[in-house]
């Protein structure tokens, strides 16, 4: 075990970090990690299960506060595939109030391999957007 990875594990056993945090860590650490010589074997790349949203903020009168959001994929995908069971009729009706709303989405388009390409950009990306009192995180792990 090399010395970050030790590091993390004392942080966690301290209580210093959450678990999740401790999982990114690691999952960081992996990405790190120059490319292995040849022949050497290497693990296959972890799939991810969760999208996650994380929220914080300093001070907005009510004081400073923290969300996290973690959905999932699974969730995502079980929709996807649902959609494909909604009646014609109503996929109209829904992507006409969708549109009304401003969401630009439409359910007959939707396929379970969309997901899963979306799912695979978006375990290369993280989001982050930064103002002076807050901050948002979107990414998948």
């Amino acid at each position: 075990m090399n010395e970050q990875r030790r590091q993390i594990l004392e942080m966690l056993a301290a209580g210093k970090i959450t678990t999740d945090e401790a999982e990114r860590l690691m999952d960081a650490l992996e990405r790190e990690q120059p490319e292995s010589p040849p022949g050497a074997t290497t693990r296959p790349k972890r799939r991810p299960k969760y999208l996650r949203v994380v929220v914080s903020w300093a001070d907005y009168g009510d004081g400073p506060g923290h969300i996290n959001v973690q959905v999932p994929l699974q969730l995502l995908r079980a929709g996807v595939r649902l959609t494909s069971l909604i009646p014609p009729q109503a996929v109209t009706k829904v992507n006409a109030e969708l549109h009304k709303s401003g969401v630009p989405i439409d359910l007959a388009e939707l396929k379970p391999q969309h997901l899963e390409e979306l799912v695979e950009h978006l375990d290369e990306v993280t989001v982050d957007v930064d103002d002076p009192g807050g901050k948002v995180q979107v990414f998948c792990e």
